[in-house]
């Protein structure tokens, strides 16, 4: 018989991603390449352009943070889970079923991001996003009540969600968080990924678990994710998920 949790879950997954009445074999736009729609969001490499969806991460990433959540939780990791950079709320209220059909009532869930806009480059302080256009596309900004309500339609928002808004320069050193057991940095620049392990990984749990959305796909991001370990000898080794995702454990 099969585990009622693993198919909510896969039902979830399968919902997220707008893949329960799409037509599997439909040829989409994946980084630059046709791509049939079933392989492209196994991936996360299409945009959200072809469609409605809550996340576009893909199947593959998913699958990730219900391995390191689960794993977590079985071996009794402490700490709260946080997302920084949420777009319309998916991977977020995917870590959030997770908790919830596992009875984690104890951690809370931290969803940060600006609900408004990616900010422009600070070309002065970070140099390296100096030619970053991101916050030119307006589609990657969604209000914190459309993200609150996608929350709702999938029945998962209670007490134990937080939402941090605004810029992660200003959130994170002040938020309440004492100790985290996963950490989801979904930030694109340079800066937002800087100041996203300036500010929580050193309340990562032994045992904890980074994952990093960008690292594959902008070379800002895996450039501050470098820099930042090589800064703090972090010897822990860097798996890949997919073409772009990638995940350490803190030893």
């Amino acid at each position: 018989m099969s585990d009622p949790t693993q198919l909510y879950l896969d039902l979830l997954k399968k919902s997220l991603m707008n893949l329960l009445y799409a037509e599997p074999d439909r040829i989409v736009m994946a980084n630059g390449k046709p791509t049939p729609l079933h392989l492209a969001r196994q991936d996360g490499s299409e945009w959200p352009l072809n469609g409605p969806m809550h996340s576009m991460i893909g199947m593959k990433r998913l699958n990730n943070i219900q391995h390191c959540l689960q794993d977590v939780l079985q071996n009794n990791i402490p700490g709260d889970v946080i997302e920084t950079g949420v777009w319309q709320g998916g991977a977020s209220i995917f870590m959030q079923a997770v908790l919830k059909v596992h009875k984690a009532t104890s951690r809370r869930l931290w969803v940060a991001d600006s609900f408004n806009w990616i900010p422009p480059p600070n070309p002065e302080k970070y140099p390296q996003d100096a030619a970053s256009d991101l916050h030119t596309y307006r589609y990657l900004a969604v209000p914190l009540e459309k993200v609150q309500q996608n929350f709702l339609r999938y029945d998962v928002l209670d007490m134990n969600v937080r939402f941090l808004k605004g810029l992660f320069e200003e959130t994170l050193p002040t938020a309440p968080i004492d100790q985290l057991a996963l950490i989801r940095l979904d930030g694109d620049l340079y800066q937002s990924t800087m100041e996203g392990l300036m500010y929580l990984y050193p309340k990562l749990s032994s045992g904890g678990y980074i994952l990093i959305d960008d690292y594959g796909a902008i070379p800002n991001c895996k450039q501050a994710v470098d820099d930042y370990r090589t800064q703090h000898q972090i010897m822990a080794p860097i798996i890949p998920v997919d073409w772009t995702g990638v995940y350490w454990q803190k030893p």
